[in-house]
């Protein structure tokens, strides 16, 4: 069975993300990666973390025009990524454009609060109800325009599945049971995320920051 677990790159080293990646390959389900590796390392970085042989998870989380974005999402078929993220406060028609856009066998899946937020800050750029009801919200607009999941939190990924029983859910924001949550607000441990209905989840920082990243990627994988 495919592992669940994408591991995170967060990164600008080229070589510091291929030599993690190869360490922990066989104990996960793909890599993930950002803003930070693209913008350092552009399509010919993600070429060579493809060829390691794990799906590619790009996580550029797009948000702008509609006709922007579905140029941008054109402009990435080449890397046919098995997941690429959008903003799902970007609006339907922007999602329906990036899910016409993208390669077939690519999931486009949007991103609802991230996971640094908590109810504070939502309140503080106008969203009333928490995250919570945003996420709802957001899952109920990305199922409506099409796409085909989203990426919530732990904490909402329950009320997600209910409202979208069939949908792709990315859970980012995991730490093992003993780990920092670091900038991450709403967290939870990965055996949590996937009882509460996760379809994949995303560690970084517990498996690429640790001494033995393949020891912390089997044992990570050993709680599921």
């Amino acid at each position: 069975m495919t592992s669940p677990v994408y591991v995170a790159l967060d990164t600008i080293d080229l070589d510091r993300a291929k030599a993690i990646a190869a360490r922990v390959k066989t104990h996960v389900g793909g890599l993930k990666l950002g803003l930070e590796f693209f913008a350092a390392n552009g399509p010919a970085g993600i070429r060579e973390m493809a060829a390691l042989g794990l799906p590619i998870f790009l996580d550029l989380k797009l948000h702008d025009i509609p006709n922007t974005v579905a140029k941008a999402v054109q402009a990435l078929r080449p890397l046919d990524p098995a997941i690429l993220t959008v903003h799902a406060a970007g609006g339907r028609a922007m999602l329906e454009d990036a899910k016409a856009a993208a390669p077939s066998g690519t999931k486009v899946v949007a991103v609802t609060v991230l996971t640094s937020l908590d109810d504070k800050d939502l309140s503080a750029v106008g969203v009333q109800g928490g995250a919570h009801a945003q996420v709802v919200r957001l899952t109920e607009l990305a199922r409506a325009a099409g796409l085909d999941g989203i990426v919530c939190s732990g904490a909402e990924v329950a009320a997600a599945r209910k409202a979208w029983p069939e949908g792709f859910f990315v859970v980012p924001g995991v730490r093992p049971a003993d780990g920092q949550s670091a900038d991450q607000k709403r967290v939870v441990t990965p055996r949590q995320a996937l009882d509460a209905g996760a379809s994949i989840l995303v560690v970084g920082r517990p498996i690429t920051q640790a001494d033995d990243p393949d020891l912390a990627a089997r044992a990570i994988a050993a709680t599921l």
